[in-house]
């Protein structure tokens, strides 16, 4: 009888699972607060499963943390993997006179957030440090249709981010007294308020803040799958949730800095570019949701890293996509050269649509494919010299050598056709 080998990152993902990953997003944890996901909703999580000796680590600037499977072990070889917190929001810019919250848009497109619920966190003037939330508010900008420019009407011109405002339904005398006397002022933080939920076609789901809840979710599934199985004593593991990057990427930089891994894998989404509209002249690297994990090439991926990961998936049968960067990886990878630390990198993303909106949709089966590559990698680095453990010299002469490449002759058509017809047997 032929045993089954299990394939979870082929199957749907467990409604339980799926409950965390909901979780995890939801947190308000706008940029320069992210607290609320980091300490509130994945520090609990993490505690959960965490075996004896594993370890929490703080910072003094910032909300990141870090869990450290082996604290003080310097002689192993230190992978860390990193997701951030930190969700992009609006801020309010002032008040006017007839009560209208004018908010910068930030990094959303304009016109993507015209009439969505947000809920605003705002500092109690009377008391630094202590927040309110305030819901039920929504995004607006021109009031109504019958108000617009018949160029806006038409298409013909596109929403400002100076058009914006929160609409609270004020009314009455003095609406802007009563605005300020609710201890709204200029700098308060606003989210959008929606929870993501399973969407219509088979494993994907939508929703807000997929950006980068999700690398997030990744680093502590990743983290309990590894302590349900004993945990990795050849390697040392450092779990990182960031701070700061959507402004630019700041409090990875910090974790690496402060922790100095040998390796850093950062780990945020990344763009179905077969599905993106109005992109096809640009050739973008054909990325596209439920085709497993990506993988970057390109910046300052270390080609090493990347094919021990690939052979991870490869040899588990776990999908994956191969991404180009260019300069830049656009990610928590790049944290390591950013603080000037000598670091093997590179960055694991899935693809998803509608990206920095309150609509971006993914597929459960790339964030699966990845959170199992991730651990395929980190079992495969375990086992790496016979079982001692991938070492840091392994990572310093394991660079690729071009000029040892070997000979690749063209394919002859007759070859081809063969192929051809093989894929028509199996098929037919």
């Amino acid at each position: 009888m032929t045993e089954t080998v299990a394939r979870p990152w082929a199957e749907p993902m467990p409604e339980e699972q799926f409950a965390r990953m909901r979780e995890i997003l939801a947190a308000p944890s706008p940029i320069n607060l992210e607290a609320a996901m980091t300490e509130g909703v994945l520090l609990p999580m993490f505690e959960s499963f965490m075996p004896e000796g594993w370890q929490v680590r703080r910072f003094r600037g910032n909300a990141s943390i870090v869990v450290d499977t082996q604290p003080g072990r310097d002689d192993l070889l230190s992978v860390m993997l990193v997701g951030h917190a930190d969700k992009i929001r609006l801020q309010v810019r002032s008040i006017g006179d007839d009560g209208k919250i004018w908010v910068d848009s930030d990094s959303f497109l304009p016109v993507t957030l015209i009439g969505h619920r947000v809920k605003l966190f705002s500092e109690d003037p009377d008391n630094p440090g202590h927040y309110r939330v305030i819901e039920g508010g929504t995004i607006e900008a021109i009031g109504a249709i019958h108000f617009a420019d018949p160029k806006l009407r038409s298409g013909d011109t596109g929403l400002k981010k100076e058009m914006l405002y929160l609409e609270l339904g004020i009314h009455g005398e003095k609406k802007k007294e009563q605005v300020e006397k609710l201890g709204i002022r200029a700098g308060d933080a606003i989210i959008l308020d929606r929870p993501i939920r399973r969407a219509f076609s088979p494993d994907t789901f939508h929703g807000a803040y997929l950006d980068n809840g999700l690398g997030c979710f990744v680093v502590e599934e990743v983290a309990r799958i590894i302590a349900q199985r004993g945990g990795l004593d050849n390697i040392r593991i450092l779990f990182g949730i960031a701070t700061h990057e959507e402004i630019g990427r700041f409090g990875s930089r910090v974790l690496a800095g402060e922790c100095k891994p040998d390796v850093l894998i950062g780990i945020d989404v990344n763009h179905d570019y077969v599905a993106a509209p109005g992109v096809g002249d640009k050739r973008f690297t054909p990325l596209a949701m439920g085709k497993g994990f990506s993988l970057s090439t390109g910046a300052i991926a270390s080609e090493h890293l990347n094919a021990i990961v690939q052979r991870a998936a490869r040899e588990r049968g776990i999908p994956y996509q191969k991404d180009v960067v260019g300069r830049d990886t656009g990610t928590d990878a790049m944290a390591a050269v950013l603080a000037g630390i000598d670091a093997a990198a590179t960055s694991i993303g899935f693809p998803i649509r509608n990206m920095h909106t309150i609509s971006e949709l993914a597929h459960t089966g790339d964030v699966l494919a990845a959170i199992w590559g991730l651990v395929g990698t980190l079992e495969d680095m375990h086992a790496a010299n016979d079982g001692t453990g991938l070492r840091r010299t392994d990572l310093e002469t394991g660079h690729p050598r071009l000029d040892t490449a070997s000979p690749l002759a063209a394919l002859a058509p007759e070859a081809l056709e063969d192929e051809n017809k093989g894929d028509e047997t199996k098929e037919s």
